[in-house]
């Protein structure tokens, strides 16, 4: 069955994309002819890694949504700063959602082999920043190990890892939890997210919530969520709130993605 042509690009504001280097339209290093490469990496000697997960996400959500939302945030930061963005990395360290059907995954072995390959070959073709925009929460320990063995490797790279909403104070995020943890999942904020990034594999007609609960221990999600959701009020979940929450993220993290870029290296004191 056809379901439409994807999600849309991200618009940018102009004005903000002329302070921030970019020029309104993301890089997309996939896009790029092998000759126009260089130019590319020279102009800021930077680029996006968005790293997501192919998983399940309640009745209601497409299996696509961290992947989805990191490369909808990563394309905008691009827009703004010129940054160039990869493709996404669109498996994750998802085995914690237990025997909930369509999840795909890999171990964090891998996650942290094949993001040191693409880093790789990056350094290679002359990039020296990388920013590594995370999407889902347990990636990060693996993405930490990949930095930081690049970091130990070159003298003459920057790495860092974010996740998406990093860049603004979580008491910000509008996401209906009370609790949340990073346990939030297919809830209010991220139906909201997909409702605007890419409505066609959003099912309303099928949400259902969950309240949150604080535990101490983290648990698979099929041990916590017959439906796979984490989080309540998804039900109000719109595209127009998901719209504000996607400009914010891509603002707030396209600012410091600049100020980073031109940050001075450090002399040792």
């Amino acid at each position: 069955m056809s379901r439409g042509t994807g999600p849309e690009l991200p618009v940018v504001d102009a004005a903000l994309a002329a302070r921030l280097g970019g020029n309104g339209t993301p890089v997309q290093w996939e896009l790029l002819t092998s000759p126009e490469v260089p130019g590319v990496v020279a102009a800021t000697g930077a680029a996006i890694v968005p790293v997501g997960a192919t998983e399940q996400h309640g009745p209601h959500l497409g299996l696509n949504v961290d992947a989805a939302i990191a490369h909808h945030v990563a394309l905008g930061v691009s827009g703004l700063t010129g940054v160039p963005v990869v493709p996404p990395v669109v498996y994750g360290v998802s085995g914690s959602h237990g025997g909930l059907p369509g999840t795909l995954t890999v171990r964090p072995e891998t996650l942290v082999m094949v993001l040191g390959d693409v880093l790789e070959s990056l350094y290679a073709n002359g990039v020296r920043q990388f920013v590594l925009l995370n999407a889902h929460t347990w990636n990060a320990g693996p993405m930490e190990i990949a930095a930081d063995n690049l970091r130990v490797r070159h003298d003459d790279v920057r790495v860092r890892c974010i996740f998406y909403v990093t860049a603004y104070p979580g008491s910000q995020v509008d996401g209906r939890v009370t609790y949340g943890r990073g346990l939030m999942h297919a809830n209010y904020f991220e139906t909201s997210l997909m409702l605007h990034i890419d409505p066609q594999v959003v099912h309303m007609d099928r949400a259902v919530s969950l309240e949150d609960r604080d535990t101490f221990w983290d648990y698979r999600t099929d041990q916590v969520s017959a439906s796979g959701v984490w989080g309540r009020d998804v039900e109000q979940a719109t595209a127009q709130h998901g719209a504000a929450e996607a400009e914010r993220c891509i603002r707030t993290t396209a600012e410091v993605v600049a100020a980073a870029v031109a940050e001075p290296w450090p002399t040792p004191r």
